[in-house]
């Protein structure tokens, strides 16, 4: 057996590498489903909280606007105020009990990021839908669009844009905070590191490994969504269309042109 730390740590990647492996590969399965499942709950979320219906709008309107606003209120606020170690208990253990189905533990992992994923991003996309200039809104909505069309063919696209920190932000969250769902069982990194930590009562060896790969995983993720980030920014030479500089290349291709 080892005798020295770099020994043990070497020790427990040969012997457990692959049971690590398919833990990260569980956690980053958890993480890209329940991060995208969430976008677009917190998508729909935060597109619906931003309905504003005009001074004419009928009465049952008003009032289905009030609950609808109150029902995702609530939503938000109880997934956001409570742990996802407690929501993962609740939600797993209390569905059979209330007479539902009994879900998989990867079935119950999915459903709880995603869920609690979607209370954070429907904030998030909330701001970024606020943050757009309301002139915008105005000039779609005068040539006739509707609140739907004005949001997925005008906001949503710059929203999007502007919340994508944000975005990737939760995703990092998510690849650490699946973690938590060790405590229904779901074979993720931790849970195979508590495994291999206790055939040899070696935790922090293994648990060491753990943070290095967790620390790998988030650092990857991070540089992949600064690329995506800067590829959606697009090129830093471009020319507004119309503008005097348009104008003036307009010219020197012209110009080009004749002298050939």
């Amino acid at each position: 057996m080892p005798t020295t730390f770099f020994g043990w740590v070497g020790y427990l990647l040969e012997e457990y590498g692959p049971l690590f492996l398919r833990g990260a590969g569980m956690t980053m399965l958890i993480a890209i489903t329940g991060t995208i499942l969430g976008f677009l709950i917190g998508l729909l979320v935060g597109v619906a909280r931003t309905i504003e219906l005009g001074p004419r709008a009928p009465k049952w309107k008003r009032a289905l606007s009030r609950l609808l606003n109150a029902v995702l209120g609530i939503y938000i606020e109880v997934f956001r105020g409570t742990p996802m170690i407690v929501q993962a208990m609740v939600i797993y253990y209390g569905i059979p009990y209330m007479g539902g189905p009994q879900m998989g533990q990867m079935q119950a992992a999915i459903l709880i990021v995603s869920i609690n994923t979607g209370a954070y991003m429907a904030e998030i996309v909330r701001g970024g839908i606020i943050s757009i200039d309301r002139g915008q809104t105005e000039a779609a909505r005068s040539i006739g669009m509707t609140h739907w069309q004005t949001m997925v063919t005008v906001v949503l696209p710059q929203a999007v844009r502007n919340i994508m920190p944000s975005i990737g932000n939760e995703f990092v969250v998510n690849i650490k905070d699946s973690s938590v769902l060790n405590v229904i069982s779901v074979t993720e990194l931790f849970f195979q590191g508590k495994a291999a930590a206790g055939a040899y009562y070696r935790y922090f060896e293994t648990y060491f490994i753990i943070a290095i790969i967790y620390l790998i995983l988030t650092f990857t993720v991070t540089r992949i969504l600064r690329l995506i980030e800067r590829k959606m920014d697009g090129p830093d030479n471009y020319v507004i269309c119309g503008s005097q500089s348009d104008s003036r290349a307009a010219i020197r291709v012209n110009a080009s042109k004749e002298e050939a």
